[in-house]
């Protein structure tokens, strides 16, 4: 079945970086489109950014762009998302997810891992 496992999250101060990984198994990961969606306390599910299957292209959510970027190795069946100039409102717990069809936002919820926590505070 498929399995995604997140890693990498943590505490860090504002302005700061982190490196988000996800594993992937149990499906043929280099066919599928794939996601980085977080979710604050109290708030639903928002998308954060997409990747072809072969990279080809890349997509962001507006609050994110110039900050973030997601890249894939197929070869790892891994995924991540580099996160620079780290801000409070990025605090979440960020999940990866394998999307549904040819869109790198329709991710698929049923697919998600334990997720990672991200916390920007000083």
């Amino acid at each position: 079945q498929v399995q995604l496992v997140e890693s990498g999250g943590g505490l860090v101060q504002p302005g700061g970086s982190l490196r988000l990984s996800c594993a992937a198994s149990g499906f043929t990961f280099s066919k599928f489109y794939m996601s980085w969606v977080r979710q604050a306390p109290g708030k639903g599910p928002e998308w954060v950014s997409g990747i072809a299957p072969g990279s080809i292209y890349t997509r962001y959510t507006e609050s994110v762009k110039g900050r973030f970027t997601i890249s894939r190795d197929n070869a790892k069946n891994a995924v991540y998302l580099q996160m620079n100039s780290l801000k409070p409102e990025d605090t979440a717990l960020y999940y990866c997810s394998r999307n549904r069809g040819s869109s790198a936002s329709d991710y698929e919820k049923a697919s998600w891992g334990q997720g990672t926590q991200v916390t920007v505070s000083a």
